[in-house]
C-alpha cells in the first residue's frame, strides 16, 4: 500500500492557478462591463434629455412661437395639423374665401390737383392754349404730406400797460430756456421710435434725418429718453398703485440682456385690462417686492406656476389663478412624452371645455359657469389628474435635489392647488389664462432681438417706464404719439382712477 503524503507537502495542482487567473479575468471583465453599462446609461440619459429639448416648442412649453422655426425644431402639433389640412385642400396663397378683407372707397378728397395736356398738337399748336373741355377721368390716392422738420422761432414780445407797467410773454410749453433746441413733437417722435417701435438709436437718428431732414445726434436720442422718463415718474407710480388696487391682475416675467455682459436680468410685468407696469431686476422675491405691486395687492393673481408668485410674503393676495394656457401646453408635453396615455388628452379636453364654458358664461353676463356645465368637466379633470398620478410615480428623495419624471410636478400642482387651477370657473371676472401678461412682455423680446444688450440698467428702466405709460394709454384708446407729445410739453396724460371698478 502506497503512503499518502501529508497535506502540507502535496504538490500544487496547476489547474488551481488557471482557475485563479480565469477568476481574475472574469472579475476584470465584470468591472469593465459595469463601467460600460454606466456609460451607456449616462449616454441614454443625455440622449433622452437632448430629444426632449429638441421636442420643446411653443405648443408644449413656454418657448415663444418665434423659436418654432429654428433648425431641427419640431413644429407644434397644432401647426403640423394645420399644414396637413392646408396641403390636403391645396389651398391657394392669398386671401381665403370668407376671411375679412379691406378695400378703399371713393370719398370727398381733401385736395384736388388738376392736370392738363402738355406738349404740342400734331398740327403744331401748343396744348397750353387749348380749350378746357372738363375732367376726362379722376383718380384718388391716400397720401401723406412730406414730414419735413420746420424751424420755428418763438419771439417773446413785451407790452406796456396803460399804467406804465411792462409785461413780457412767457415761454410756451415745450420750449426750453435755450436759444436753440428741438421741439416737443420731434422729441416725442424720437421716443416713439425707440421705445414703441424698437428702432435702435443709430437707426432712429438716421430715420429722422432721412424723413424730416432734422440732424440729431445719438446723445439727443438718449436725452429724449431720459427727459421722458423723468417727466412720467408720478404717472408710473400711479399706474402701479392702480394695478395693486385691481381685483384681478396678471403677472409675468421674461429675461432681458441688460448691464455688463454675462449678466441676465428679468423684466417683471403686472397687467390688467387697463394698466401695464414693468420693472427690471432679478428673478428674486426682493425684486418682485421692489416692483411695488405684489406687496399691497389684495386681488386674484393670475400667473404661471413659478413658485415666487405663491410665496407667503404676499400676505394680502386673495387667491391665485394658474394660467390654463401654460397648463394646456404642459399637458401637451405629457401627451408627447407618454404616447398612448389617456390622462393628458382627458385633462386637456376638460380644461378647454371649462374655458369655453367660461367665455359662454361671460358673454351671457353670468357671475360663474353654471353648475350643470361645470360639474362633468371638473369631474373629468379631477380623474385625469388622479390617473396621471397613478401612472407617473414620484421619484423618492429630497424635493430640491431629485428630478421628477415629466408631468409629475404638474399633476401634484393640479391636485394640491385645485382651487388655484379652477378658480375662474366660480367667478367670470377672473381670467382663465394669463395671455394679457404674455402679450405685454412679448415686445421686450422683440426689442432685445433688434437692439441686443442694453448697456445700462438705469436706461433700461427708463425705457420700461415709458412703455408702461404708452401701453396704459393705448389700453385707454389713446394715440401713442399724442400722449408722448403731451408728455414732452410737461403735461403727461394720467390714467383715470375711475377706470377701476371693484
Amino acid at each position: 500500500m502506497t503512503d499518502v503524503p501529508p497535506p502540507g507537502d502535496a504538490p500544487a495542482d496547476p489547474r488551481d492557478a488557471l482557475i485563479r487567473e480565469q477568476a481574475r479575468v472574469i472579475a476584470g471583465q465584470a468591472e469593465r462591463i459595469a463601467a460600460l453599462e454606466a456609460v451607456v446609461a449616462d449616454l441614454r440619459e443625455q440622449l433622452t434629455a437632448a430629444e426632449r429639448t429638441g421636442s420643446r416648442n411653443s405648443g408644449n412649453s413656454s418657448l415663444p412661437p418665434s423659436s418654432d422655426d429654428q433648425p431641427g425644431k419640431r413644429q407644434p402639433r397644432k401647426q403640423r395639423r394645420a399644414a396637413e389640412r392646408a396641403e390636403a385642400r391645396k389651398r391657394k396663397r392669398g386671401k381665403q374665401p370668407g376671411s375679412p378683407g379691406a378695400s378703399m372707397t371713393w370719398e370727398v378728397p381733401g385736395r384736388t390737383e388738376d392736370h392738363y395736356p402738355e406738349g404740342a398738337c400734331s398740327c403744331g399748336a401748343d396744348l397750353a392754349e387749348a380749350a378746357d373741355l372738363g375732367v376726362a377721368r379722376s383718380f384718388q390716392q391716400d397720401e401723406v404730406p412730406a414730414a419735413a422738420a420746420e424751424r420755428v422761432q418763438h419771439d417773446l414780445h413785451k407790452a406796456e400797460c396803460a399804467c406804465g407797467r411792462v409785461h413780457a410773454a412767457q415761454r410756451p410749453a415745450g420750449v426750453p430756456d435755450s436759444a436753440l433746441s428741438m421741439g416737443p413733437r420731434l422729441r416725442a417722435l424720437t421716443v416713439y421710435l425707440v421705445v414703441f417701435q424698437h428702432v435702435p438709436v443709430e437707426r432712429c437718428r438716421q430715420l429722422i434725418a432721412d424723413v424730416t431732414g432734422a440732424a440729431v445726434s445719438d446723445g439727443f436720442v438718449h436725452s429724449c429718453l431720459g427727459k421722458a422718463a423723468s417727466l412720467l415718474k408720478d404717472v408710473v407710480a400711479l399706474i402701479r398703485a392702480l394695478i395693486a388696487a385691481a381685483p384681478v391682475a396678471g403677472f409675468d416675467e421674461t429675461t432681458l440682456r441688460s448691464g455688463p455682459a454675462g449678466e441676465k436680468k428679468y423684466v417683471h410685468g403686472a397687467f390688467t385690462e387697463a394698466y401695464s407696469a414693468f420693472w427690471l431686476g432679478s428673478r428674486s422675491l426682493d425684486t418682485m417686492e421692489d416692483a411695488g405691486v405684489l406687496p399691497g395687492f389684495a386681488g386674484i393673481a393670475v400667473s404661471d406656476r413659478y413658485q415666487n408668485y405663491f410665496s407667503a410674503r404676499w400676505e394680502h393676495i386673495a387667491g391665485h389663478q394658474a394660467c390654463c394656457s401654460h397648463l394646456l401646453r404642459d399637458f401637451e408635453d405629457c401627451a408627447e412624452t407618454y404616447p398612448g396615455a389617456v390622462w393628458p388628452v382627458q385633462a386637456q379636453r376638460a380644461l378647454r371645455g371649462m374655458i369655453h364654458a367660461w367665455h359662454a358664461a361671460l358673454d351671457q353676463g353670468l357671475p360663474a359657469i353654471p353648475a350643470d356645465a361645470l360639474e362633468p368637466l371638473a369631474h373629468e379633470f379631477r380623474h385625469a389628474v388622479l390617473a396621471g398620478l397613478a401612472s407617473v410615480p414620484r421619484v423618492p428623495g429630497p424635493k430640491n435635489s431629485v428630478k421628477q419624471k415629466p408631468g409629475r410636478e404638474l399633476l401634484e400642482f393640479c391636485r394640491d392647488r385645485r382651487d388655484d387651477v379652477l378658480r375662474f370657473t366660480t367667478d367670470t371676472s377672473i381670467w382663465p389664462t394669463n395671455n394679457i401678461s404674455e402679450r405685454g412682455v412679448r415686445p421686450l423680446k422683440t426689442q432685445q432681438k433688434i437692439s441686443g444688450r442694453l448697456a445700462s440698467d438705469d436706461v433700461t428702466q427708463d425705457r420700461l417706464d415709458i412703455r408702461s405709460y404708452i401701453d396704459t394709454a393705448r389700453k385707454h384708446g389713446k394715440n401713442a404719439m399724442d400722449v408722448l407729445c403731451a408728455l414732452m410739453l410737461g403735461t403727461p396724460w394720467r390714467p383715470p382712477a375711475q377706470a377701476f371698478s371693484p
